[in-house]
């Protein structure tokens, strides 16, 4: 594939690598259902660059709950848990293009929201977990979610490799910014749940792919 040697790709997993968004969106609608409420159509957008126990927080002060940040997270990491490792799978091409990349020689990193209980066990199910040199989560970072660069930053000094050096694979906008912020490359991963941000991710990203047959050949 001809990947520069010296070169990194940090790679978000929800919605980048795997196509594991619709197990979120059942969470919540099961999650809320059993308490009589509907999903709003905003409560996604507002919750999807948050850390887990922000997401609690903010679930509990918008809905007025009863139960702790800790409960809600064990509910939801109990519904997840099984989705992830039996039923999430890599999106288009996703395995094909990080195998090339590693046989290549490019150094490579997982920088994601998603929970030790969960990360692992998908990317186990789904084949992935060979490939990685580095797994970053926000737990790693101070629960400093990706409107911040500091999980790109972490990944990026793992590896030994400057910021400049890295390519970040992102499916949310404020990853993105975030990645641009910390002076690394962008390309943009379509997923449904950003269909709304696609035109602003469009004109900020260094290239788009709805398919990793279409990922970039060079870092």
């Amino acid at each position: 594939m001809g990947i520069n040697a010296g070169k990194a790709a940090i790679f978000d997993l929800d919605g980048t690598l795997l196509d594991s968004m619709g197990v979120w969106d059942q969470v919540d609608i099961d999650f809320l259902g059993r308490r009589g409420i509907a999903v709003p159509d905003d409560y996604m957008a507002a919750v999807c660059a948050m850390q887990f126990r922000q997401i609690a927080e903010y679930t509990i002060a918008r809905f007025g709950l009863p139960d702790t940040p800790e409960a809600l997270m064990a509910e939801w990491d109990a519904m997840a848990r099984t989705a992830y490792a039996t039923t999430v799978e890599a999106k288009p091409h996703a395995v094909e293009y990080l195998r090339g990349l590693k046989e290549s020689g490019a150094s490579l990193a997982v920088a994601t929201t998603l929970t030790p209980a969960l990360r692992g066990p998908a990317m186990a199910h789904v084949g992935i977990d060979v490939f990685f040199d580095e797994v970053v989560g926000v737990d790693d970072v101070g629960g400093v979610g990706k409107d911040r660069p500091d999980i790109y930053l972490e990944a990026a000094r793992r590896l030994g490799v400057a910021p400049g050096d890295c390519t970040v694979f992102e499916d949310l906008l404020v990853g993105m910014r975030s990645a641009r912020a910390a002076g690394m490359a962008v390309w943009a991963v379509y997923d449904d749940s950003s269909a709304d941000d696609w035109p602003r991710i469009r004109r900020l990203a260094d290239g788009v792919l709805a398919d990793f047959a279409d990922a970039p050949r060079r870092l």
